[in-house]
């Protein structure tokens, strides 16, 4: 935190700004493994929108809870996506046929 106690970023710029300049990256998961962290998201996105506002001295973030409800729907399309493509990838094409000259 900073001398002030907001949060700030590794620059020292406060958090919220740094929101419009996100860095991007980039790593390799399967699509179990994305699937999980998608429930576990979504779990966490649960808790905070229902459960921690009943909390004593709770203060939420709605643009960080906006940000994160987004995240698990792009991550949902993607696993709908690598699903679609996993399972057409395993199925059997048909043979073609001998032709009887």
């Amino acid at each position: 935190m900073g001398a002030s106690g907001s949060i700030r970023d590794r620059q020292g710029a406060p958090a919220a700004a740094s929101k419009k300049h996100m860095k991007r990256i980039n790593f390799t998961v399967t699509v179990e493994e994305l699937r999980l962290l998608a429930s576990l998201a979504s779990d966490q996105l649960f808790r905070r929108q229902f459960i921690d506002p009943r909390m004593p001295g709770y203060k939420g973030s709605p643009e960080e809870l906006d940000l994160g409800k987004a995240l698990v729907g792009r991550m949902r399309l993607i696993i709908d996506d690598g699903s679609r493509h996993t399972t057409s990838a395993m199925a059997r094409t048909p043979s073609k046929e001998r032709e009887i000259i």
